[in-house]
């Protein structure tokens, strides 16, 4: 069903520049993705001393502490190559700075492209198009960062909550808090990962070509005792699935 507002949208969004890119990498949007990196430096730089001063109290070597910290480094690279593909074509309709701050550090690919061309819609334009002009596209960046800060908010407010109940649930019985987050992790992943399979038999073969090679490293680490091969997991995986998946979709 058709939008009211379609028509005096366009009407509005005619009278505009469409060129996006003079705003979307212009200096002002740059200096706020330069203050956003900022402030994640230096929460990084604050959390690792954290995790330094709490280390001897529950035990950690500062070896365990290194190999963690080299482990989450190298873990990160899996995932970012993913995020990296999906960011690089979209720099043409977000600009950098955007996709860099939205996409590559706070929101996720799926939602922010969904949010961004929800409000194009709205406004009778479409993301990439001849109707995509600066309004356009100050209304979809404002789409993407209300919908980050809602997240954001929601972590304030719930994280207390969610606090007093994990404490209360460990009164009653401590094993439970031992599964419990392993089950939520792995029944998050699931969805996400089940999601996809309705859409082609190329993400079918993305899933379980990942999944397999995964296990496989896993395996082999627990038989060989090489930890590096722990830490490399992720990122090999990811990297081996998405070859495994661009030859199967050229065929």
């Amino acid at each position: 069903m058709p939008f009211t507002v379609t028509q005096p949208a366009v009407a509005a969004v005619g009278n505009n520049s469409a060129d996006v890119m003079a705003i979307a990498n212009s200096p002002v949007m740059w200096i706020c993705a330069g203050g956003v990196f900022l402030v994640i430096i230096v929460q990084s730089l604050i959390y690792m001393k954290a995790a330094r001063l709490a280390a001897p109290s529950v035990g950690m070597t500062p070896g365990e502490l290194k190999t963690s910290f080299r482990a989450g480094a190298i873990s990160a690279i899996g995932p970012s190559l993913a995020v990296v593909l999906v960011a690089v074509a979209l720099l043409t309709v977000f600009g950098t700075p955007s996709v860099l701050v939205r996409i590559g550090l706070i929101g996720s690919v799926s939602y922010e492209t969904g949010a961004a061309a929800i409000a194009a819609n709205t406004a009778g334009a479409e993301l990439g198009g001849p109707t995509y002009t600066q309004s356009v596209f100050g209304l979809a960046l404002a789409a993407m960062s209300l919908g980050g800060a809602m997240w954001m908010l929601a972590t304030l407010i719930f994280t207390p909550l969610l606090k007093r109940g994990d404490s209360k649930l460990r009164q009653v019985n401590p094993a439970v808090m031992m599964i419990v987050p392993g089950a939520a992790l792995l029944g998050a992943f699931s969805v996400l990962s089940f999601a996809e399979f309705p859409k082609s038999p190329v993400h079918i073969v993305a899933f379980a070509s990942s999944a397999a090679i995964m296990a496989l490293l896993l395996l082999l680490a627990k038989r060989t005792g090489a930890t590096w091969i722990k830490e490399w997991a992720l990122g090999i995986a990811i990297l081996l699935g998405l070859t495994i998946t661009y030859f199967v979709s050229a065929a």
